[in-house]
């Protein structure tokens, strides 16, 4: 499938997102991370009707945008439609593997994001790669 029909219909048949990377919004830094890009594309996927759940093993149990943060994709216990990537293209390949475990659809890595040996990973099992791409700007 050409990665613009894979978009498209990724967006229109997905409803729950993970989302790693999220940064949570610490009282003493609160004016930047509201500005961080994690955080305004999660709020962006939420106002168009996505569940977006925050990954991030360092603020895990806070709440950012209504949800809690989680520490790793195993402690979601819902199906997960697209896992969202916000972290550097070398953490990509250990990031591939859980969402082989967990059985997600999608594995997408944000903008400046790609990594051939997670695409391997991913798509031997099936999972649809999408790399180097703004979920936001797509939607």
């Amino acid at each position: 499938m050409i990665e613009d029909e894979l978009i498209k219909k990724t967006l229109e048949t997905s409803k729950t997102i993970a989302m790693v990377g999220v940064s949570s919004i610490k009282k003493e830094v609160s004016t930047n991370v509201r500005r961080r890009p994690s955080t305004i594309v999660m709020k962006y996927m939420q106002e168009f009707g996505y569940r977006v759940i925050p990954v991030n093993p360092f603020s895990a149990g806070e709440i950012i945008h209504g949800e809690t943060i989680v520490a790793k994709l195993n402690d979601i216990k819902i199906p997960i439609d697209i896992v969202n990537v916000f972290r550097p293209s070398k953490e990509a390949t250990m990031i591939a593997e859980e969402v082989v475990k967990i059985g997600a659809k999608i594995f997408w890595l944000q903008y400046g994001i790609l990594n051939d040996e997670a695409k391997k990973i991913v798509e031997s099992k099936n999972i649809s790669y999408i790399s180097n791409k703004c979920i936001k700007q797509e939607y």
